[in-house]
């Protein structure tokens, strides 16, 4: 067998291993991050101090994802007895965190709703939406994953 045709196939070979492991094959023990497009979309209402979210999870891709945390801040204090999805938690006592479990490249997404009160009643409310965690995943449209929207306390639904 010629050098040309040896170096051919030892480069093959390496592109292979690298693919399949994806890892860099000079990056020692440092892997690539997988790319993903995470997207949050869905719509908040508050009325007499109840807060409805309800939002999909998506994954555009290219690479599908083991789990993402969803993270949902709020400009009020919510009431400490809450009761919540499977999946989420509260992170304190404006933070709510729900994970989405695998999400595939281009697959349905996740859906969380959530029907939350606040304390008191306030007149409206700002909500951020965004990833908290997303496997470490390079995510070049986070456009589409970081939300923040003013909810005024009229019942409507206000999209993102």
């Amino acid at each position: 067998m010629c050098l040309r045709r040896k170096a051919l196939l030892a480069v093959s070979a390496a592109a292979v291993m690298v693919v399949g492991l994806g890892t860099n094959a000079d990056a020692g023990d440092r892997a690539i991050a997988p790319e993903a497009d995470v997207a949050h979309h869905g719509h908040v209402s508050l009325a007499s101090g109840r807060l409805g979210v309800s939002l999909v999870t998506g994954n555009h891709g290219p690479s599908s994802l083991a789990n993402v945390t969803v993270r949902l801040s709020f400009s009020v204090p919510l009431v400490d007895a809450q009761v919540l999805p499977v999946g989420c938690l509260r992170g304190d006592e404006r933070l709510v965190l729900c994970a989405t479990g695998p999400l595939r490249a281009a697959g349905s997404g996740h859906r969380v709703a959530l029907d939350l009160r606040t304390v008191g009643t306030p007149e409206e409310v700002v909500v951020r939406i965004g990833t908290q965690w997303n496997g470490g995943a390079t995510d070049r449209n986070p456009d589409n994953n970081e939300h923040r929207v003013l909810v005024p306390a009229t019942g409507d639904p206000y999209m993102f």
